[in-house]
């Protein structure tokens, strides 16, 4: 398959069994759930009626003093006491198979191509490491947000890119499904086409 290189005369051949396999609708949903569930953190805390301090000893006599028996004052009833179903730190990462994950980014990649959302670009540079300079790049390829991945990482495009609120940058190693899908248009380095066919291949 060849695709056409913005801006160029030239076009890019690229691997069918990435860039022009079938949508797996089921597959994608796992694996964007799966990232986003292993990137929650799982930390939230709160102390049961053993874990508070103190309440060791009974507050009173069992009969005799007409009010209700109580075992400990840190009781969920009583003030200060612990919480009843109290929330422990846990994980919440999905398990997905490497080839399952793999395949979920070649389906999605293939999505885009049909879609016309993703760019191919000979080399993605600015002059200087700006907000500004980044802005007006971004004005060749229309309104939307954009992702724009690089073959490796470019310090440049992270600095200009960190305060704009709909453009990202990363490189092969930092892409990711939620990415993919959550931009207007994926900008691609000719560079990156090829690592990338290199790791899903």
């Amino acid at each position: 398959m060849d695709l056409q290189i913005l801006n160029g005369s030239n076009n890019v051949s690229v691997n069918d069994a990435i860039f022009g396999c079938d949508f797996k609708e089921g597959l994608v949903h796992q694996a964007v759930t799966a990232f986003m569930s292993g990137a929650r953190q799982g930390t939230k805390a709160q102390k049961n009626r053993s874990a508070v301090r103190g309440g060791g000893a009974k507050p009173w006599a069992q009969k005799g003093t007409g009010r209700a028996r109580a075992g400990t004052s840190r009781s969920p009833l009583w003030r200060s006491g612990g919480v009843t179903f109290a929330a422990q730190p846990r994980d919440y990462s999905v398990k997905l198979n490497k080839k399952m994950y793999r395949a979920a980014i070649r389906s999605i990649l293939s999505e885009l191509v049909r879609q016309e959302r993703m760019v191919i670009v000979e080399d993605f540079a600015i002059a200087e490491p700006k907000t500004k300079a980044m802005v007006a790049k971004m004005k060749e390829f229309g309104e939307g947000s954009s992702l724009i991945v690089t073959e490796t990482g470019d310090e440049s495009l992270y600095l200009a890119a960190r305060n704009l609120i709909n453009v990202e940058v990363t490189d092969v190693s930092g892409l990711n499904p939620v990415a993919l899908v959550g931009f207007d248009r994926v900008i691609f380095t000719v560079g990156s086409i090829r690592v990338i066919e290199e790791w899903l291949a």
